[in-house]
């Protein structure tokens, strides 16, 4: 064998050995690629779903407060409604004529159960009702006009002897009566709702 031929083989050895090199090396790499595009893969997959229930969070998120924007207008809506219904009543009330010389007897007279027979009784009312409660109270021993009271109608009565003092107004019994039915009061105006 000569000196040539042995270089040679070692060249065409060192070829065989690089190429297998070269081959594991591109084995190895297409490997690394392979599972680098897999957790790409599974990373783009997990970020889709964080994604998604993000999304998905706040779109549930908007849905209730929505939702609860909505409940909140109604409520404010059937207040408002309430609150026109009671000040047509009040209105209603305090235009009364007929009925209002019966109303306001029947108050003063509970109202003159709370008092001694000799109490003197100072009797306010509404300043249009004023010549009414004058001429109910000439019915009345101990009982005086004494002025104006910021009412719909009906009388609020005290005595110093007593120390009592008696609001039976228009007013105090709309507002019992009010409470009272509330409840059915809103069921009637919203029963479709």
């Amino acid at each position: 064998m000569s000196l040539d031929t042995v270089v040679e083989d070692i060249r065409d050895e060192a070829r065989a050995r690089a190429e297998e090199i070269r081959d594991e090396a591109d084995a190895e790499a297409e490997e690394i690629l392979a599972e680098a595009k897999d957790d790409a893969e599974d990373i783009r997959e997990q970020r889709e779903q964080e994604v998604e229930r993000t999304i998905e969070q706040e779109r549930e998120q908007k849905l209730s407060s929505a939702k609860l924007e909505a409940k909140q207008s109604r409520l404010e809506a059937k207040r408002d409604i309430l609150q026109d219904v009671r000040s047509d009543v009040e209105a209603s009330i305090a235009d009364l004529d007929d009925g209002r010389e019966e109303l306001t007897r029947a108050l003063l007279d509970a109202a003159a159960e709370e008092f001694d027979e000799d109490d003197d009784v100072a009797v306010y009312g509404r300043a249009d009702d004023q010549d009414l409660l004058e001429s109910i109270l000439e019915e009345y021993d101990g009982f005086e006009y004494a002025g104006e009271y910021d009412c719909l109608g009906g009388v609020v009565a005290e005595s110093e002897q007593s120390r009592v003092r008696v609001k039976n107004t228009f007013d105090s019994i709309l507002e019992e009566v009010w409470e009272d039915n509330l409840r059915e009061i809103s069921e009637q105006l919203f029963e479709d709702q």
